[in-house]
């Protein structure tokens, strides 16, 4: 192949490595493995290059490509979760702390990586990324989770899909219809709200409110009836009660704590937390808002691999984190890395 058709290829092939980002995340639950996929899509379609005739588009190769590599990748393999989604709720007792492996849980995403610019797009990207709906997406077998992800979320046609699939219109829509019904059991809830200026200043008293660990400000932020879960342990808990009997009993620890804005996590503001005053990553907190308080809290304790994700520092300055935090530091809804 001449070089610089190699070079226009390779161009073209990484102008799709990020909604195929997105696409392979829906399907796999995890970043990491989205990424992997994603590479090894464009590794297959590069030593598959001579091969590719154009007659459905590159788009669609690559697709296609992607779809299999997932397919591969999802084979034997347990469906990725939320502690939620594992059993009831528990105690909040640090007896009941029990800890899974990593491929167990369903991990967070920035948008950054995956949720496209485009407003016109953008919120049903972000309603298709929420952890419950990605989470509920893996209780599909996979070939239906390919088909409801490509038709529901990426508006493709039944027979774009058929075409990638190697199976006929009426199996994909036959394969939406059990999707649609499996989904309509899973518990997914109200989208939370989109995080206008009350949200964000609702988001700068929780960041207040959490670093002075302030009883009293925690319980008119947070709603009586929020959930928290805290991957890699299964225990979850419901009710602001049990939450901040942790907080107060088990969870001690995280008084002093330092907290700075992450972006946006699965279309909901995150936050990287800090113990012993900035020294110690602890926690990647994904918030849910409902309604005018905190509904969802997510605690991510995979710093090590999470944290770089995301951009997040080893360490906070103490010094930094003691300058008054200006609004614009919170995660914005339009706010995109480079």
């Amino acid at each position: 192949m001449d070089a610089s058709i190699a070079v226009d290829l390779d161009a073209e092939l990484e102008q799709h490595r990020f909604e195929l980002r997105g696409y392979c995340y829906r399907m796999l639950g995890s970043a990491f493995d989205a990424e992997d996929a994603v590479q090894e899509t464009l590794i297959r379609a590069w030593k598959a290059r001579e091969r590719f005739e154009g007659r459905a588009g590159l788009r669609t190769w690559l697709y296609r490509i992607a779809t299999n590599v997932c397919l591969d990748a999802l084979k034997g393999r347990e469906r990725r979760a939320r502690p939620i989604d594992l059993g009831p709720a528990g105690e909040p007792l640090v007896e009941n702390l029990r800890t899974l492996p990593e491929e167990t849980w369903l991990g967070p995403v920035p948008d950054a990586l995956v949720a496209p610019d485009d407003p016109a797009k953008e919120t049903l990207a972000r309603d298709t990324l929420r952890l419950a709906f990605v989470a509920a997406l893996q209780h599909l077998p996979a070939r239906q989770r390919a088909a409801l992800i490509l038709c529901e979320v990426l508006r493709w046609q039944a027979n774009e899909v058929a075409e990638l699939l190697d199976t006929s219109v009426a199996s994909v829509n036959s394969a939406l219809q059990r999707a649609r019904a499996t989904l309509s059991e899973r518990d997914v809830g109200a989208p939370p709200e989109t995080l206008d200026a009350d949200g964000r200043a609702l988001l700068e008293r929780y960041v207040d409110a959490f670093e002075r660990y302030d009883m009293d400000a925690l319980t008119r932020l947070i709603r009586e009836d929020a959930v928290q879960s805290m991957p890699p342990f299964d225990l979850w808990l419901r009710g602001r009660d049990d939450i901040l009997t942790w907080w107060f009993g088990p969870g001690i620890a995280c008084q002093s704590s330092r907290v700075i804005p992450a972006g946006l996590a699965n279309g909901s503001p995150a936050f990287g937390q800090y113990k012993d005053g900035g020294r110690s990553p602890w926690a990647l907190q994904v918030l849910e808002l409902r309604r005018g308080g905190v509904g969802e809290l997510t605690f991510f304790l995979d710093t090590e691999r999470i944290f770089p994700l995301f951009g997040l520092p080893d360490r906070v300055d103490a010094q930094e984190v003691s300058q008054p935090r200006e609004r614009d530091q919170l995660p914005q809804l339009a706010r995109r890395r480079p």
